[in-house]
């Protein structure tokens, strides 16, 4: 599968896996499913949020590794 990066939709990620959601919320972040999500980039939204892209983004490569 391929690597989720920054300039990724929120709403494209979370459609690539089940476990998406869990991710999201594990890391702070509940817009995974607002209506900006359909637009707006993991980056823009971890910015608004003040989330740690990094580690989202890692968590996020992890959980569809496994």
């Amino acid at each position: 599968m391929a690597k989720v990066t920054k300039d990724m939709i929120v709403g494209e990620v979370v459609a690539m896996n089940a476990k998406m959601p869990m991710v999201f919320i594990a890391n702070g972040l509940f817009c995974y499913g607002c209506p900006s999500a359909s637009g707006e980039t993991l980056e823009d939204a971890c910015a608004v949020h003040q989330i740690d892209c990094d580690k989202l983004l890692a968590d996020i490569n992890e959980a569809l590794e496994a």
